[in-house]
């Protein structure tokens, strides 16, 4: 156990404070991380390495749809408008599931933003997971926190060119990785992979990995923090998300104010003392470059790397972790009544302690069931809601559908016998990646015949109609009724399409025009 005394002080200032706020054009200010150790910072590396491998390798996964469709198992096959997602299929008809999966992102980001804060932006933004991808490499080529800065601040060097050159180009092969991965989701992976390195790829396909190789090399490289800062709007619209139960990352003043890099000294003459040593560990590991001691600022993500640089210090002191954590503005502000002793003093770290030095135990600290709560509740009601649509609707979608066109001009033909025929454009849409047999069959309308233009079978009033995997086969018929059975001007009646061997089917109501009356 270490005094507060032997407690390193890491000469970390924050980029913005609450007492100075910088300029808005001010030039950047570089951050230079110091590497944390701790739960949090176990959870990130596990997120980061998660998310990316998602990323990079979910185009190279296969799957088998038969010969008749491809087998990437993730593709959006922009050149016939197809969306595979391993055993689904979307159509560009069905872009409303994809409306739908939106919205469920929508409400899970208020669920998660209303119950833990800004955890998406600490975890799993691909902004956040690049900029943590990038300060990896930045500490593997050049050092940690303090290494870093002496390299910056020193006179350029062959070594200083050789480690700045070395570090730009692994962000530019990154950059480049994160590029051409992007690219893969819409062509087959290894055919594109071997196109790009040919020169036979489409320039679409080189200019993308041009612009998002930069991108990505300016956003985690350069710009970081910023892109946080001054072009994300989630910062601001946050707000009306959280409330006082949302969980956000704290620093607990209740207990570590007064401040004090001596406290036997300052107990010895009467002080009062709280666990802050005022080491700014918590300002060294931040990624932002914020002081969370400031209280909640527009910049904290939330990271919970600041909790465990705190933790760390706390283990050394023998003291109890937590003093900073992710807590509730609810369990703040009661825990500051106690140290206060309901406002009538200034904090007073005794209040919140036993007559051991121990936590009291009448402090309020989180606990899942505050999780629960009707605002949480429904928000994660409509999240299921939606979600148990999309799987209604995929579990009970059409696979066979049919679109009749009746002939405008002319509506109707009088034949040589007297009979009346009409013209239809009949459309057979099969939504499954193989061939089928589809039965057209002629329902109600009296006495009338039809004729499918291509098919060499004498009139009936049904027909088998080959269709190929995946595609949309036009038809031209034509109807014919004998005049004595034509019953009206306008009749009704529909024509049925199925496939026997799955049992699917569509009917599509259509009119039968004629001169009118009965002969």
């Amino acid at each position: 156990m270490l005094d507060t005394a032997e407690i390193e002080r890491l000469n970390a200032e924050p980029v913005n404070s609450a007492q100075t706020r910088r300029p808005l054009y001010e030039a950047r200010r570089k951050i230079f991380p110091k590497r944390a150790d701790g739960r949090f910072r176990r959870f990130k590396w596990i997120v980061m390495l998660v998310t990316l491998g998602i990323y990079y390798l979910t185009p190279w996964l296969r799957w088998d749809r038969g010969p008749f469709a491809p087998d990437q198992a993730v593709l959006v096959d922009l050149a016939n408008r197809r969306f595979y997602f391993f055993f689904i299929e979307i159509w560009p008809q069905e872009f409303y599931f994809v409306a739908g999966l939106l919205v469920m992102a929508g409400f899970g980001l208020f669920l998660v933003t209303s119950s833990v804060g800004r955890a998406w932006c600490g975890y799993t933004c691909p902004q956040t997971v690049w900029v943590d991808l990038f300060v990896a490499v930045d500490r593997l080529v050049e050092g940690d926190r303090n290494a870093r800065i002496k390299l910056d601040q020193a006179a350029w060097s062959a070594k200083k060119l050789v480690l700045r050159v070395t570090k730009h180009t692994i962000w530019l092969l990154i950059a480049v990785a994160t590029g051409g991965a992007w690219i893969f989701y819409f062509a087959d992976a290894p055919t594109l992979l071997v196109d790009l390195f040919t020169g036979q790829a489409a320039p679409i396909a080189y200019l993308t990995v041009a612009v998002l190789t930069a991108t990505t090399y300016t956003f985690g490289g350069l710009m970081r923090e910023q892109v946080c800062t001054y072009m994300c709007p989630w910062p601001r619209i946050q707000a009306a998300m959280l409330d006082e139960h949302s969980l956000t990352v704290t620093y607990n003043d209740w207990r570590g104010e007064p401040r004090s890099r001596h406290a036997k000294k300052s107990i010895a003459a009467g002080q009062k003392v709280g666990d802050c040593v005022d080491c700014n560990a918590c300002v060294a590991v931040c990624p932002m470059g914020i002081d969370i001691r400031d209280g909640q600022q527009l910049e904290c993500i939330t990271c919970a790397l600041c909790i465990d640089a705190c933790d760390s210090v706390m283990d050394k002191l023998g003291k109890e972790t937590g003093l900073i954590s992710y807590a509730t503005l609810s369990d703040y502000n009661f825990n500051m009544r106690i140290s206060t002793n309901g406002g009538a003093c200034g904090i007073s770290p005794d209040l919140v302690r036993t007559t051991k030095g121990k936590l009291s135990p009448g402090l309020a600290h989180f606990h899942l069931a505050k999780i629960f709560r009707p605002r949480t509740l429904v928000y994660f009601a409509a999240w299921s809601a939606v979600g148990l649509l999309l799987v209604y609707g995929l579990l009970t979608r059409d696979r066979l559908q049919v679109n009749v066109l009746h002939d405008r001009n002319p509506q109707f033909v009088r034949l040589s016998d007297g009979s009346i025929r009409n013209g239809y454009t009949v459309k057979l849409l099969n939504m499954i990646p193989e061939p089928r047999t589809i039965i057209v069959t002629l329902q109600g309308l009296k006495g009338a015949q039809m004729t499918v233009v291509g098919i060499d079978q004498p009139e009936d009033r049904a027909f088998a109609v080959e269709v190929e995997p995946d595609r949309l086969k036009t038809l031209k018929v034509y109807v014919r009724q004998p005049l004595e059975n034509v019953a009206a001007q306008s009749q009704p009646f529909n024509i049925v399409v199925e496939d026997k061997s799955s049992f699917e089917s569509d009917v599509y109501a259509a009119t039968f025009e004629a001169p009118g009356g009965t002969k």
